[in-house]
């Protein structure tokens, strides 16, 4: 196994991209990683390269997740590529990307693989953290560029695009199609977006499913998404993963008969469209009634002044676990929070605590630290 370190810079980008191309036709694979990712070194050990890779696999994502337990997704050369075509094909044919998000996730590394089969050469907005005005100018040779012209964000990217405005928003709105995963995308960021002319397809999926498998509620055509009876999605398809590294009882725990079962919550709708309604583990359960934090955490980001809302359940010795939210916000009142989701969702899921912050802790491409939201609140 072939490991890529990635220090923000275009030589290391071009290098992991000629990489993954020789891994698709069938050499050795490729396990990326962040060299500034404190956890970097524990991942590579977790990921033994010395030993021999598990059969038909190009890349290796590594992650610690939500549990911070290091795991390795197995994905094969027909995963990847059926993924890129797939979403090339939504998407209206394949075209010219910005590669604006790190590569060493799934996200990132899915741009490098579309441009590739596309047979265009990618652009790289390189360096550390995220700059509007850096992204208009790795954006501008795209741009430059006939035919579709896309790149994928993380909701807190396009956050900053619709702030700041100036050359990094006109470079936004001229992209033919922004693909929006890593996090959900809330009604009131989707309308931002379609006010300013910003053309945004948000999109679910996860490492398993070879980045973004459902894009604007549908799913990618060769993708089946079913929830059980517990509302626990499940996912088929050739962009599925084939395993985690090294862990044969994790992978017969989450992928069974060609579907992968996934940490999260969500439906059908009667137009065909799948809602995600939450992770799996974020229901709360406060004085035996059970609560959504997503569906929470929609409410609070829809009022007036909020940016973001994180929602968890604490310990508490009357109610067992006690709603309470952290907040970014430039003016808001708390009682009008904490109204505003009684009206809409009653008076067992109003947050008990009200908090605000600044920004929320991240990990990974832009989702929220619920586990580091956890602890702050609990300290406070």
């Amino acid at each position: 196994m072939r490991v890529v370190w990635l220090d923000g810079s275009a030589a290391a980008i071009a290098a992991l991209d000629e990489a993954v191309a020789a891994a698709l036709d069938g050499g050795e694979a490729v396990l990326p990683l962040n060299a500034a990712d404190p956890s970097a070194q524990s991942l590579l050990e977790a990921m033994s390269p010395e030993q021999a890779i598990e059969p038909d696999t190009a890349v290796v994502i590594a992650t610690s997740g939500s549990t911070g337990a290091p795991k390795g997704v197995l994905l094969s050369p027909h995963a990847l590529t059926a993924s890129a075509t797939a979403t090339h094909a939504r998407l209206g044919g394949p075209g010219h990307w910005l590669l604006a998000t790190p590569a060493h996730y799934i996200g990132g590394l899915q741009v490098l693989i579309r441009a590739r089969l596309a047979g265009t050469k990618p652009a790289f907005l390189t360096g550390e953290g995220f700059r509007t005005d850096a992204f208009a100018v790795a954006a501008a040779p795209v741009l430059a560029e006939a035919g579709p012209r896309y790149t994928a964000l993380v909701p807190t990217q396009l956050v900053r695009l619709l702030d700041d405005g100036g050359a990094g928003l006109a470079a936004a709105k001229a992209f033919d199609g922004i693909v929006l995963g890593a996090a959900a995308t809330s009604p009131k960021l989707r309308a931002r977006a379609h006010e300013a002319g910003v053309r945004i397809v948000p999109a679910y999926g996860m490492s398993e499913t070879a980045s973004g498998c459902v894009y604007d509620g549908l799913p990618l055509d060769g993708v089946r998404v079913e929830p059980d009876a517990s509302e626990r999605l499940w996912i088929a398809g050739d962009v599925l993963a084939h395993g985690y590294r090294l862990s044969p009882e994790l992978t017969a725990e989450s992928f069974r008969d060609g579907w992968f079962r996934t940490s999260d919550r969500g439906r059908l709708l009667p137009d065909g469209r799948v809602e995600v309604l939450g992770r799996a583990d974020d229901v709360i359960n406060t004085g035996g009634v059970k609560v959504s934090a997503a569906a929470v955490e929609r409410v609070l980001g829809g009022c007036p002044g909020v940016r973001d809302a994180c929602v968890v359940g604490l310990p508490d010795p009357e109610w067992g676990e006690a709603v309470v939210a952290l907040v970014v916000a430039g003016q808001a009142d708390p009682d009008g929070l904490r109204a505003a989701v009684r009206a809409e969702l009653g008076a067992a899921a109003t947050p008990k605590r009200v908090e605000f912050t600044a920004e929320l802790p991240l990990r990974g491409p832009g989702k929220i630290d619920r586990t580091a939201v956890r602890h702050h609140l609990a300290a406070t």
